[in-house]
């Protein structure tokens, strides 16, 4: 830990230094997004590894009187289709090329004040949503509830997602949904740079949106935080921008 924090802080003063370079000067803008799946995997040393008290059971609380149950126990068995898990779960895995796509857009575009907002955008969800795990954390139903059934994981996109998640994910991250936040706030911040990029990305995150419930990764209530999450993130920053 202390290894990975020096070097954070070493690129951090690196990029700091003037006569950077064409290339420099790209990583200094992207760096903050680089250095998030590093703080994202020190959640779990902070939240003694699955040893802190989560705070599921007020949140299902808060889910059963919002909801009148647990949407993300209860959807997919009500519903379950072999179909939708493929769907939802490859759109589950779109979080990721979510949040590139932006970044990639704008850099061939060569926006640079739309790449500056969306990278300032999204470094500020996720340390907000970061700093929410560390003194809320709440574990979710990847966690909590047991997997769902054999038939309803049985393809290649649900075996994706969990492959996935088991080399990267961590207790105690679920309230509010990063995932939700994340993408919404990519969606936005595109949009504001590029009507035509924002397009594109709608459907995707609309989808991701549904996915963190329907294939239980999330209570619904995370994903609602992450949506408030993502209105005060996007205002802002709408505010601020030319």
């Amino acid at each position: 830990m202390l290894v990975l924090n020096a070097g954070m802080i070493a690129l951090i003063l690196l990029l700091a230094k003037p006569g950077l370079g064409r290339f420099g000067t790209l990583l200094r803008q992207l760096y903050p997004l680089l250095l998030l799946p590093a703080l994202y995997g020190a959640l779990d040393l902070l939240n003694g590894l699955g040893n802190v008290s989560a705070h599921d059971e007020l949140v299902l609380a808060w889910e059963r009187a919002l909801f009148g149950g647990e949407p993300a126990r209860e959807w997919w068995q009500r519903y379950p289709s072999t179909f939708w898990s493929t769907v939802l779960h490859g759109a589950y895995w779109l979080f990721y090329p979510i949040l590139v796509f932006p970044v990639a857009w704008f850099l061939r575009s060569r926006d640079e004040a739309a790449l500056t907002r969306t990278v300032l955008a999204l470094t500020a969800t996720f340390v907000g949503c970061y700093l929410v795990f560390i003194f809320f954390p709440v574990a979710g139903p990847y966690y909590q509830y047991p997997r769902p059934s054999a038939e309803f994981l049985d393809n290649p996109m649900a075996r994706l997602v969990y492959r996935t998640l088991s080399t990267g994910s961590s207790y105690g991250a679920a309230f509010p949904s990063s995932h939700v936040a994340a993408a919404v706030v990519a969606l936005g911040t595109t949009w504001m740079g590029s009507r035509v990029a924002g397009q594109i990305l709608l459907l995707p995150v609309l989808m991701l949106i549904v996915s963190v419930v329907y294939c239980q990764m999330h209570y619904a209530v995370d994903a609602l935080a992450g949506l408030v999450v993502a209105g005060v993130v996007l205002v802002s920053t709408w505010r601020r921008a030319p």
